[in-house]
C-alpha cells in the first residue's frame, strides 16, 4: 500500500489544472476514489479541491457523471452558436439566435 493508503494514482494534465485520481483505503478498510484539482495560484502555492466517491456509491455516481457527459456532448454545437450569436450582438451585429428544445 502506498502513501496514506493510496492503492492507485494516476493524473491528467488540464491547460493550467492537474486531476489526480486516487484510489485509497482508510483505516477501517473503507475504499474510496478522491478526485482532487490542483490550480497554481499566481505562483503563491497551489489552491486544491477534492470530492470524495465511497466505493459503494461509485455506479451511481458514475451515473450522474454519464449523464452530464452525455449532455455536455450533445449540446455542444448548439452553445457553440448561442456564444457566437451574442459575440455578434455585442458587437452590435444582428443574428438571430433559436433554441431548439
Amino acid at each position: 500500500m502506498g502513501i496514506r493508503g493510496e492503492l492507485f494514482t494516476t493524473e491528467v494534465q488540464a491547460e493550467n489544472r492537474t486531476y489526480f485520481f486516487n484510489v485509497k483505503e482508510n483505516r477501517v478498510g473503507d475504499v474510496f476514489l478522491q478526485v482532487v484539482e490542483s490550480k497554481n495560484v499566481d505562483g503563491a502555492g497551489f489552491d486544491r479541491h477534492a470530492v470524495v466517491v465511497f466505493e459503494e456509491e461509485m455506479q451511481k455516481f458514475l451515473q450522474g457523471f454519464n449523464r452530464s457527459l452525455d449532455f455536455l456532448e450533445k449540446n455542444r454545437k448548439e452553445r457553440l452558436h448561442l456564444r457566437q450569436a451574442r459575440s455578434l450582438h455585442a458587437r452590435g451585429e444582428r443574428k438571430t439566435i433559436v433554441r431548439k428544445k
